[in-house]
């Protein structure tokens, strides 16, 4: 078994959590959050799911020897796109629902569950997986060696994401919270590029 190629997928699983869509939904994602332990924790469940996602693919795929092209999920792609939009506008929907924080006040409690980034990783997963199984597909000859190197490529982008969750919670801070003038900025704004950002994916993905 080649070394190399297992060492890089856990690089490739890094940089991979770092793709816009990625960011855009995370940003979305701990906008809920006044702790930035909590945001990496969705950064953890982002990473199981979409690793959960590219390992019941992979194991379909790498068993059964299935032919495709990366066109064949271009479905995928304009699937996170429609789930990008929802996020924004779940979001813009939970700001207009929450009672307003005023100055001097403890902000509004966040949920403790999980379940949200564990779905956005489960989506993100289909839509990453075509790209990523026909370069396995490529580079390893055993089905063993595929299993690992998406194992380790999961590893690496729970990572990546643990570092890009807790990065993007800080302006979400208990002390900015407070500042409802920069709360609701800040939640408009990661809002606002979920809805952009996935109008064009699905733009891009079915209509050209």
């Amino acid at each position: 078994m080649e070394v190399a190629p297992l060492l890089l997928a856990g690089v490739v699983g890094f940089t991979h959590a770092f793709e816009a869509d990625h960011l855009v939904a995370v940003s979305s994602i701990v906008t809920r959050r006044n702790s930035p332990l909590l945001a990496i924790k969705d950064g953890i469940y982002w990473g199981l799911g979409h690793t959960s996602t590219i390992l019941l693919v992979g194991t379909v795929i790498l068993l059964g020897r299935i032919a495709f092209e990366e066109s064949d999920f271009r479905y995928f792609e304009a699937g996170v796109g429609v789930m990008l939009v929802a996020l924004g506008v779940y979001r813009f929907f939970k700001l207009y629902k929450t009672p307003q924080i005023t100055l001097h006040t403890h902000p509004h409690p966040t949920p403790k569950d999980f379940k949200l980034a564990y779905g956005v990783g489960l989506v993100h997963g289909f839509a990453g997986s075509g790209a990523l199984l026909l370069t396995v597909l490529a580079a390893t000859k055993s089905t063993v060696t595929g299993l690992i190197y998406l194992v380790i490529f999961g590893v690496g982008s729970i990572v990546g994401m643990m570092l890009a969750a807790g990065v993007f919670s800080l302006p979400f801070s208990e002390k900015i919270l407070n500042n409802k003038t920069i709360s609701m900025a800040l939640t408009v704004l990661s809002s606002l590029l979920c809805i952009g950002l996935g109008s064009m994916v699905v733009y891009e993905n079915l209509f050209q």
